[in-house]
């Protein structure tokens, strides 16, 4: 079995990190560089930046902050936001990303997967679904959660796949920022049907959630922002609970 990851994520807007609640009320929490070199000492698997606004104001993720986290820190290392060309993916790569991940890029040209999975290799290339329960189906958003698309969770899912992505990062938007704990079902089903890994993202409050998502799942990687941030669960603390249960923690 894979070691199971454990992610923060680093919502950044207008160069500070920020977080909500369903997507919604952003609220600033910390400068990113203190808090990346934090987590990366206290023994996270891997850190996700995510320049949440880059794509709604239509600019590129701001290289700058990537290159002076990238310098701080010494664990893999994933960036996404305002990546929709094959140029923006190799700056952001020579800037000291290790992955990189696209949401509505994916959507708007799914090839762009396909190209950046040849070009740099399938293990940089992750897709992110953020979804929503619409009207009994699991929809796929796009641009920060704001724009409901025609794709459907499951199928968009295994398309990303069959194109090239390396790995899913999948949001619930239902559960996300609520602290109730993981989207376990659309989890479960999304994890058994691709044959790639699965971060799971969105509502972390408690260890249990942790657990719950690596037992019940075929999850890989469980990410999390706000437990993180406030200094509800320490990472390291979160690691022995899980290394008690029988779970394999790096």
């Amino acid at each position: 079995m894979l070691a199971k990851r454990i992610i923060p994520c680093l919502d950044i807007k207008n160069g500070q990190t920020v977080k909500g609640v369903n997507f919604l009320d952003l609220k600033e929490v910390g400068n990113p560089v203190e808090m990346a070199i934090k987590y990366s000492d206290q023994g996270a698997d891997e850190l996700v930046f995510l320049d949440i606004s880059a794509t709604e104001e239509r600019r590129k993720t701001l290289i700058p902050l990537v290159r002076e986290i990238a310098k701080c820190i010494n664990i893999p290392f994933t960036v996404g936001g305002g990546i929709n060309v094959l140029e923006n993916v190799e700056e952001v790569l020579k800037n000291g990303a290790d992955k990189i991940t696209i949401n509505s890029a994916a959507i708007s040209n799914p090839n762009l997967i396909t190209e950046v999975a040849k070009r740099f290799g399938s293990q940089c290339m992750v897709v992110a679904i953020d979804t929503k329960f619409v009207k009994r189906q699991n929809k796929v958003f796009s641009n920060g959660g704001k724009i409901e698309t025609e794709k459907e969770l499951f199928s968009w899912a295994k398309e990303v796949e069959n194109l090239g992505a390396g790995e899913i990062l999948l949001t619930s938007m239902n559960t996300d920022g609520t602290k109730s704990g993981f989207a376990i079902k659309i989890t479960k089903q999304l994890s058994e049907l691709v044959n790639i890994p699965v971060i799971a993202s969105g509502g972390a409050g408690t260890m249990q959630h942790f657990e719950d998502v690596f037992t019940q799942t075929k999850a890989t990687g469980a990410l999390a922002a706000s437990i993180f941030h406030f200094n509800e669960i320490e990472i390291p603390e979160l690691k022995n609970y899980l290394k008690s249960k029988n779970l394999p923690i790096r």
